[in-house]
């Protein structure tokens, strides 16, 4: 049983108008070097796409969940420094990269933030890729959705159809042409629209990788009090 959650906006006192921690984050010259080089880590262990590009879409997706929610204003710069932050520690190693740049973070940014916001980012960027982890606040709800709802051609690096062909990853990747995930706050939905070329690749390839991505949306979702519903090509399938 999962536990859900009372959702409302932050305190007014907790409304932080001038909290730019996020603008500091995306310029900070380790903080980019820690993407560069886990994006080329990645990319020499023939994983898809996870650099500036993806930061920024989770970022920015984190965001706009937590905003269409109605959270209130920094849980939503939190979610989106999660967001942006979560695979920094791919550079150290895949395999635990979760914790790697969970501890990167706060030995960065300890003092920039509250000991009780430090560990909710610090839980977000270590939740996201730990299936076994049970949620214990919002923010690492959120950023689970934001990375996980991530396919698109852009994550593929090869160019060569023959090269993307070999490798499943690439091949659901470059078959995606939309991915659009929506927060209908009315109806207590959070919604994953996919289309996928089919010509391309049958659709069961989508759910041979990313079922188990699926269910840990399905698990952020229902935490967060929201039913999680996936439709690929005009489907619904969850």
């Amino acid at each position: 049983m999962i536990k859900k959650i009372n959702l409302g906006s932050d305190r007014p006192e907790n409304n932080l108008a001038n909290f730019n921690l996020l603008a500091k984050i995306k310029s900070h010259p380790m903080v980019l070097e820690f993407i560069k080089q886990s994006e080329a880590s990645l990319k020499a262990l023939s994983y898809t796409e996870h650099g500036l590009r993806h930061a920024t879409l989770v970022s920015d997706r984190a965001r706009n969940i937590a905003q269409d929610m109605g959270l209130g204003l920094k849980d939503m710069e939190l979610a989106a420094i999660a967001g942006y932050c979560h695979d920094i520690g791919n550079f150290v190693g895949r395999t635990s990269h979760h914790y790697w740049g969970a501890l990167l973070f706060s030995q960065f940014f300890s003092t920039d933030l509250s000991p009780e916001d430090l560990t909710r980012v610090m839980q977000a960027i270590a939740n996201h890729d730990k299936e076994e982890m049970r949620f214990t606040n919002i923010i690492s709800a959120i950023v689970v959705l934001a990375d996980k709802s991530d396919v698109s051609r852009k994550r593929v690096f090869s160019k060569n159809l023959d090269e993307i062909k070999e490798d499943i990853h690439d091949r659901v990747n470059y078959a995606t042409t939309e991915a659009h995930l929506k927060v209908s706050k009315d109806k207590k939905k959070i919604i994953l629209t996919i289309k996928i070329d089919t010509k391309f690749v049958p659709i069961i390839e989508y759910f041979e990788i990313f079922t188990g991505r699926m269910t840990y949306c399905r698990s952020a979702a229902e935490y967060l009090g929201y039913d999680f519903d996936l439709i690929i090509n005009d489907v619904a399938l969850l």
